[in-house]
């Protein structure tokens, strides 16, 4: 009887641990059975791929537009002829006293001669007119546009006279410019050594009268003000200077200074520039 309980008991643990196995056992691939499930049902991510970086491209340069073809300036004529080789009277004299102020004729003959054709061809090769030697309408304007109406002494070669010299200018070395004469005289003891012919300021802007002294030089001076070339310049009071002036030279007294006293004897001035010192008088006055 012992026996038969002792085999009992050891069926029954042999069951229950069989029972036991086999519910692991299940268990086991239970899981295993929903993960694969899980896994196969799953939605497969979408692949993720990165775009590789692109350099933009850049804009063509838009193409330069072409600089028009300046239009050719229409080739000159010349006009008919007013004064030409052979003519001669007061109309001549006066176009020879003109060409004379701007340093084209040396005198005036009233003839028009070699000498005349030689300096309108030369007026006119320098502007850039059709040179001819002939005085057409253009050629007369330009050169009554660059000189003043000559006096009866300047058409018939009579030289002024200087006007006396003022009595500031008798002693010492001073610098004597005449109004009334239009001229400046470099006096050193009472003995002019050099005369030249001068213009003056314009109206609002007179050279002023008096007595001075040369404040200063400036050999190569050019205009702080006006932005302008004065060569030789020698000052006497405040901005106002003897010096050279090219626009005197070219125009003659057909224009006026901004108060200095202006030579057009670029050479003489040259020369007297050297001369003057520091501290040397200057007058300005009428005779």
């Amino acid at each position: 009887m012992r026996i038969l309980r002792g085999v009992l008991v050891t069926l029954l643990a042999l069951c229950v641990t069989s029972g036991l196995a086999v519910a692991v056992g299940y268990a086991g691939v239970t899981y295993r059975a929903e993960a694969e499930h899980r896994a196969a049902t799953a939605p497969t991510p979408a692949p993720t791929t990165s775009s590789p970086a692109t350099t933009p491209t850049p804009e063509p340069a838009p193409a330069p537009t072409p600089e028009p073809e300046p239009e050719p300036e229409p080739e000159l004529v010349p006009g008919p002829a007013l004064y030409a080789a052979g003519d001669s009277g007061d109309e001549v004299r006066d176009l020879q006293a003109r060409l004379v102020q701007i340093d084209w004729l040396p005198s005036v003959s009233g003839a028009y001669d070699a000498a005349t054709v030689a300096a309108v061809e030369g007026f006119q090769a320098k502007r850039g007119f059709p040179v001819t030697g002939e005085v057409d309408e253009r050629t007369l304007e330009k050169v009554h546009a660059m000189t003043g109406p000559p006096t009866y002494e300047e058409m018939h070669n009579i030289v002024p006279e200087p006007g006396a010299l003022d009595a500031r200018c008798r002693t010492g070395r001073v610098l004597c410019v005449d109004k009334s004469t239009r001229t400046l005289r470099w006096v050193v003891d009472g003995q002019v050594l050099q005369t030249f012919d001068v213009r003056f300021g314009r109206e609002g802007m007179e050279t002023r009268e008096g007595a001075f002294r040369v404040e200063r030089k400036s050999r190569d001076h050019v205009s702080s003000i006006y932005d302008t070339s004065m060569p030789f310049a020698m000052f006497f009071s405040g901005g106002q200077a003897v010096h050279y002036s090219p626009d005197f030279a070219a125009n003659g007294y057909n224009g006026a200074s901004h108060g200095c006293v202006n030579v057009r004897d670029r050479d003489g001035i040259a020369a007297l520039f050297d001369q003057v010192r520091v501290g040397d008088g200057v007058v300005v006055y009428w005779s």
